[in-house]
């Protein structure tokens, strides 16, 4: 039988500005650290040029203000949300 799952707890990163995780994805984490969403809610963007945003976040101005900073001279083209937690899908409106 296998041990406990390794969860990874290290995560360099910096609230505002969007990290290259491979070629073609980008993450921001949203500055809304707690125990449900750990150090903070992960909003991916994906692509170049025109791009989706997947789980944009909490409906926060600066948070919003973060994204749309990430994307500028990019077209977002589709907004996807992955679930309905407060965490994950209240910015999809504004930012639309």
């Amino acid at each position: 039988m296998a041990g406990p799952i390794p969860f990874v707890r290290d995560m360099e990163f910096a609230y505002g500005e969007a990290q290259q995780v491979s070629p073609l994805i980008r993450r921001l984490v949203a500055n809304n650290p707690s125990p449900f969403t750990f150090r903070g809610t992960g909003v991916y963007i994906i692509g170049r040029g025109e791009v989706a945003v997947i789980d944009p976040g909490p409906n926060d101005a600066r948070h919003i203000e973060d994204i749309l900073r990430a994307v500028d001279g990019e077209r977002v083209t589709h907004i996807f949300v992955t679930h309905g937690h407060s965490d994950h899908s209240p910015a999809a409106h504004p930012l639309a």
